[in-house]
């Protein structure tokens, strides 16, 4: 689900923190989901106001923070989570997107925004490194035309490591302890 499917594509979206933080909520508590193994709700980089009312108003089970080598992405990763940290929310990892370039013509491999910033904020944050996705045209070409790469091309290297993601987080999540303290209601016994 995203709003972009409830507004004309070219309008913006120029809301201040309460209508977004409304509009995330009426997202998240009136859309027929049907039967979910996951929800994943994909967030802007940083700690703003949606950030802060989904950690409040839903129950999250962990965040992933995906980020992308360089140092000014590492900055925004950091900051993430610690904000996740702080309203107790655990993090399950950490991805590494545009790890490295990968030239459609030759297949050279480059790393053009630096290399290792994934794996240094998991080890700073002691996190794991859930995997490490390219930056390649076809993913672009793929996603744009309606095919993400795990449909378009379902044996692909890429779509291997997007798979290894999901198993890892998934194989985490597992581990994670459930606090299942909100689906029932709160009995207290009084002598009288």
């Amino acid at each position: 689900m995203s709003i972009g499917y409830l507004v004309n594509p070219d309008q913006a979206m120029v809301w201040r923190g309460p209508m977004a933080s409304g509009a995330l909520q009426q997202l998240i508590n009136d859309t027929h989901w049907q039967d979910l193994d996951y929800l994943i709700v994909d967030l802007p980089p940083g700690t703003g106001d949606i950030q802060l009312t989904l950690a409040q108003k839903v129950p999250i089970t962990a965040a992933v923070i995906v980020t992308t080598p360089q140092d000014i992405a590492l900055s925004d990763a950091r900051k993430a989570v610690a904000m996740f940290e702080k309203v107790k929310v655990p993090v399950l990892g950490i991805i590494e997107n545009m790890a490295v370039h990968i030239c459609s013509n030759c297949g050279h491999a480059e790393h053009i925004f630096g290399s290792g910033g994934g794996e240094f904020l998991a080890d700073k944050y002691d996190v794991p490194l859930l995997g490490s996705l390219p930056l390649a045209l076809q993913i672009r070409e793929q996603t744009d035309s309606g095919r993400p790469t795990v449909i378009a091309d379902p044996d692909g290297d890429i779509t291997g490591a997007y798979l290894d993601i999901a198993r890892r987080a998934a194989a985490r999540l597992s581990l994670q302890a459930r606090d299942h303290g909100a689906i029932f209601p709160t009995i207290s016994i009084e002598n009288t």
